[in-house]
């Protein structure tokens, strides 16, 4: 990739010389910014993993959504899948994926009109919702973290981490339809057992590719397990055990979500938010039945279907 022209700091005017003035010092030499440390920092930072909406567990702004706010919903999903894309290169070292992330925020905030796309057409989709960056920027928080962070030393570590990966996408589209903040622990309950959900689903492939484990180290130790353990090509009596005290942790996560489409005023987002909620319950089964380490355990478009028909004459 080509260097980023605006990155380049421009090499200071000489001073006008004056009459037997003694001769000017050599100028300072310019402190590089983060994104510098990567040269090959290319006029667009993103990196595109080929995920869309499409590959996710759980709808991104679906038809559910009210069709003059889709658009909004897709600009912020673009922004947090490029930003993960760049957490999760495994090709970048910790510094230049953070000098990526760095940049996409300056975009966002408006202190640089180049370098990422996605933060671009955020920032202008914000501008029109009237929504606040902040959500978009604790995203952000939390890919920084992915990019030096491989461990988590208990559940409460975890749940920090999704505090910041999770929580701002459901308070970002709470906030898009102008709902109560009364319905935000409950939507970040809501959140944490997705990401919690997809950890598990990918907790293989997280360490073979990252080195990155999101399983509480606490409680492999507790059944005495290691995180290499994860490499088998199936679950240990051990990590059965561990995953199982994960997923009660998740009904638990499951049953405070149970909450949030009785607080959402906005019937179609309350339809929405019900259905999510119904799928986060079948995975949550699906995994307790299912050996993540030994196949892929995902959810059906039959899954999908059956949750949206059980919620529509409840919520709808």
């Amino acid at each position: 990739m080509s260097a980023i022209n605006d990155n380049i700091v421009p090499a200071p005017q000489p001073a006008t010389p004056q009459p037997a003035a003694p001769k000017p010092a050599a100028p300072e030499p310019a402190t590089p910014e983060p994104a510098a440390l990567e040269p090959a920092m290319a006029a667009s930072v993103e990196i595109s993993s080929g995920k869309d909406r499409g590959d996710e567990n759980f709808p991104v702004g679906s038809w559910l959504i009210r069709k003059n706010l889709r658009a909004h919903v897709h600009a912020f999903y673009s922004f947090a899948r490029n930003a993960d894309d760049i957490a999760d290169d495994a090709e970048l070292a910790p510094d230049q994926k953070i000098g990526r992330l760095d940049r996409m925020e300056e975009v966002l905030l408006g202190a640089r009109e180049t370098g990422s796309p996605s933060a671009l057409r955020l920032r202008e989709s914000l501008s029109q919702s009237g929504v606040s960056t902040i959500h978009a920027r604790e995203l952000l928080v939390a890919f920084r973290q992915d990019a030096t962070k491989t461990r988590y030393e208990s559940w409460a570590e975890l749940m920090d981490y999704c505090r910041y990966s999770a929580a701002p996408v459901g308070r970002y589209v709470l906030d898009l339809h102008g709902e109560s903040r009364e319905t935000w622990p409950a939507s970040d309950a809501l959140c944490a057992s997705l990401q919690v959900l997809n950890h598990l689903q990918d907790c293989a492939g997280d360490l073979r590719s990252l080195d990155r484990c999101y399983m509480p180290q606490d409680l492999l130790a507790s059944h005495e397990m290691r995180t290499d353990d994860l490499a088998r090509g199936n679950s240990l009596p051990g990590l059965r055990a561990t995953f199982d005290e994960i997923l009660e942790k998740t009904r638990e996560l499951n049953s405070q979500a149970a909450a949030l489409p009785g607080l959402v005023k906005a019937r179609r987002l309350r339809v929405e938010t019900a259905t999510i909620a119904g799928l986060a319950r079948r995975l949550t089964r699906r995994l307790e039945r299912g050996d993540p380490l030994a196949m892929r355990v995902k959810l059906t478009p039959a899954d999908f279907f059956s949750a949206s028909l059980a919620a529509l004459p409840r919520f709808a």
